[in-house]
């Protein structure tokens, strides 16, 4: 049912309120935005969704998304914020939702963003490491996320952390770090973004001098699979995995790891690890099976281009992936595996 899945109705504010340059950042290539929104473009926005039959504002949040908002222009800010609490106010949606810096976080800032009805703060962490996020210009710290988070917990809001992989200065033991040190802020929320070199940026540079060598796709996502599933065990959950697909990020990518479907491309890599072990563990010695998944989960289970299917194959094990209702789709990557002549024999 609609009301059972989560939405946000997006507001873009480019490269507002950051005092920094962040070496991987081009905000207006990420999100597509060239102008800052105005009060009448948040209305209509919540106006648009509001007249979908699908829509559903009992779990739905306004979302302000691509900038900093608690450090853009005090004024502004409270016109974005009145705007749309206009409709907090009237039951037509559950919530605001921002992102912003962790050391744009304090108690006045808090009081304001509680008095008009902004009920998630994400915080752009991106790494836990200082040297990292030094070389790559954050103009924060580590202890800033840690400070912040608290505060706002100590609120009451829901909270959010955002990492990136693959950075300058950074490394797979790296960002596992960071993950550890993100999980025990106890966040609500997690995104995970691999880094994609965009033109315009100092990563860019850095690439093509040959100082920075960025983390390709199939790398990402094999690093990426292994954090969502450290989190998930966690019970922590990981709201999204990679950029957004967009025709300006397709198009100002000079190198990284990006994939219009990178969380299916993480998502396959789990079931590959899950199917393969317990063909290992049961059928060791290989052959023909059906290996039914939630109806949901059978293109994850193939793989990419059935890639898990060719994979299996290569170590013995021939398989047909189908749905099964009696899976329950609520529970994260379940399988059951019968040999093809176990399957035949019971139909």
């Amino acid at each position: 049912m609609a009301g059972n899945r989560h939405s946000n109705i997006a507001i873009f504010i480019p490269h507002n309120g950051c005092p920094h340059q962040c070496a991987f950042c081009n905000q207006r290539t990420i999100s597509g935005a060239v102008t800052q929104p105005t009060a009448e473009d948040v209305r209509k926005a919540v106006k648009n969704a509001l007249r979908s039959p699908r829509f559903d504002g009992s779990n739905a949040e306004i979302a302000f998304f691509g900038g900093s908002f608690t450090a853009i222009d005090r004024d502004y800010m409270i016109e974005l914020l009145e705007a749309a609490y206009a409709f907090v106010n009237a039951g037509q949606v559950a919530g605001i939702r921002i992102s912003t810096r962790p050391d744009a976080i304090e108690d006045e800032i808090l009081t304001i963003l509680k008095k008009y009805g902004v009920t998630s703060i994400e915080l752009g962490a991106q790494s836990m490491r200082d040297e990292v996020l030094e070389m790559n210009r954050r103009g924060h710290t580590a202890q800033d996320v840690v400070n912040a988070s608290q505060l706002i917990k100590k609120y009451g809001f829901s909270l959010g952390l955002q990492m990136m992989t693959g950075l300058y200065g950074d490394d797979n033991v790296g960002a596992r770090y960071t993950a550890r040190q993100l999980a025990a802020l106890r966040p609500d929320t997690v995104r995970i973004y691999p880094t994609v070199v965009l033109e315009g940026t100092l990563l860019a540079d850095k690439m093509r001098s040959g100082e920075y060598i960025p983390q390709d796709c199939e790398a990402a996502a094999e690093l990426c699979a292994q954090l969502l599933r450290f989190f998930e065990r966690k019970r922590i959950n990981v709201i999204k995995l990679g950029l957004h697909a967009s025709d300006g990020v397709e198009g100002s990518m000079v190198g990284g790891a990006y994939h219009p479907a990178f969380r299916e491309l993480c998502e396959g890599i789990l079931y590959y690890n899950l199917i393969r072990q317990t063909l290992r563990e049961k059928y060791p010695d290989g052959g023909d099976f059906v290996v039914y998944v939630p109806k949901a989960d059978i293109s994850k289970a193939a793989g990419q281009k059935k890639r898990n299917i060719a994979r299996l194959a290569l170590d013995g094990w021939h398989v047909v992936i189908k749905g099964e209702d009696a899976i329950n789709g609520n529970e994260r990557r379940k399988c059951q595996i019968k040999p093809v002549h176990q399957q035949d024999s019971q139909t």
